[in-house]
């Protein structure tokens, strides 16, 4: 029951059904599903512990809006924890089949224009390199980061900006190079595919905060 109320409410976060700035009580999620406080309860902080929701001064949790600022501390964290991994594994030369797998559905999502799909399975790439170091705490580290990161691509939708086939060419790079055991490289080919994902969000978030101007009236 936790598990797919959790999934549910991630994916209305992600997708922006839930919008940044609202509040996610226990007694909404109540209402609006017919469970149990307690369960409620445990998927707010679920949500929470992932960076789905932020808690208030008062405890209230709310969909997080974050800022430049936080998105280049969040991207500062990411590239630490997964330069690091994509470093080890091609000192192992080992490219993780689940990475490969995502990589695959990268590809079919591009070819079919689905970007919700695309999303997921970019997550899921990821996450699939730094799980295969075999690492729980590198592992843990990451997953405290990707909530935040999914949120963000999901709220500015950033992956729209560029051509949907330049993310799925960056991953092969990185996989490239890891099973060649270049560790330089792949370290390389992944802070330049991690910048170019910041960027892209730094660009729509200042672009969307800038004031708009009123039509000018001509005398």
């Amino acid at each position: 029951m936790i598990d797919a109320l959790y999934e549910s409410l991630r994916q209305r976060i992600i997708n922006g059904e839930i919008a940044p700035g609202e509040k996610v009580t226990e007694a909404r999620v109540v209402s609006e599903y017919t469970v149990a406080r307690p369960t409620a309860k445990a998927c707010l902080e679920r949500l929470t512990a992932v960076g789905l929701l932020h808690r208030t001064a008062h405890r209230t949790a709310v969909v997080p809006e974050l800022d430049v600022a936080e998105i280049l501390d969040l991207f500062f964290a990411r590239d630490s924890i997964e330069r690091r991994a994509v470093q080890r594994l091609a000192e192992l030369g080992r490219v993780p089949a689940a990475a490969r797998a995502a990589q695959e559905r990268i590809e079919r999502a591009v070819a079919d224009k689905d970007f919700a799909h695309q999303v997921e399975a970019d997550i899921a790439f990821h996450t699939a390199l730094v799980d295969a170091v075999g690492s729980k705490r590198l592992s843990r580290m990451h997953e405290l980061i990707m909530g935040e990161v999914h949120l963000t691509m999901g709220q500015f939708q950033a992956h729209r900006t560029t051509d949907p086939r330049t993310v799925a060419a960056e991953h092969l790079a990185i996989l490239a190079a890891v099973e060649a055991g270049d560790q330089a490289a792949a370290a390389e080919h992944l802070a330049g595919h991690l910048r170019a994902a910041q960027d892209r969000l730094v660009a729509r978030l200042t672009r969307d905060e800038q004031p708009h101007e009123p039509p000018r009236v001509d005398a």
